[in-house]
């Protein structure tokens, strides 16, 4: 018996269809894909501020040397530590705003950065010690450093003050 031109339409919207059971198996493979790809998503913005702080440290201490270098090996003061190295300074370090014959190195950063982590997060000033929250950066012997607690630490398990 030969198939009328009815039969062959009618097999062949069925066909097109999606059955229930690919259906899921798409869902299912949607689902894999987002429990992979979430979790590298949100580490992501957590390895930015890890990268973020490492490079502040290395401005703020090339900032330093810079400042050490120019100054015949004298350091920042840390009273003054913001000033001398966003403004010009003379030979002896004295700070001031604007350049002139006698202040004329710097300046070295354009503004001190502020913490990207931590407790102290979006904290920049500077003093002697690690202590609560009162400023982002520790500046002593030289050296400079995120002002947190040695708890804090990176997704690699560091200290955030050992950077």
């Amino acid at each position: 018996m030969l198939a009328t031109a009815d039969t062959f339409t009618k097999n062949d919207d069925a066909r097109r269809a999606f059955s229930l059971i690919e259906l899921v198996i798409v869902v299912v493979i949607i689902g894999i894909i987002g429990a992979i790809a979430i979790p590298r998503m949100s580490r992501g913005a957590a390895g930015a501020a890890d990268s973020g702080l490492t490079a502040d440290v290395a401005v703020l201490r090339n900032a330093i040397d810079l400042f050490k270098a120019e100054h015949g090996g004298l350091e920042p003061a840390l009273a003054t530590f913001s000033a001398q190295l966003t403004t010009y300074t003379d030979a002896a370090g004295t700070a001031n705003a604007t350049k002139t014959s006698v202040y004329y190195f710097g300046p070295y950063l354009r503004e001190v950065p502020k913490l990207k982590v931590g407790t102290n997060k979006g904290k920049n000033g500077v003093i002697a010690a690690q202590a609560g929250t009162v400023a982002g950066w520790v500046y002593a012997n030289g050296d400079i450093s995120a002002n947190l607690p040695d708890g804090e630490l990176d997704a690699e398990g560091r200290q955030y003050n050992a950077y």
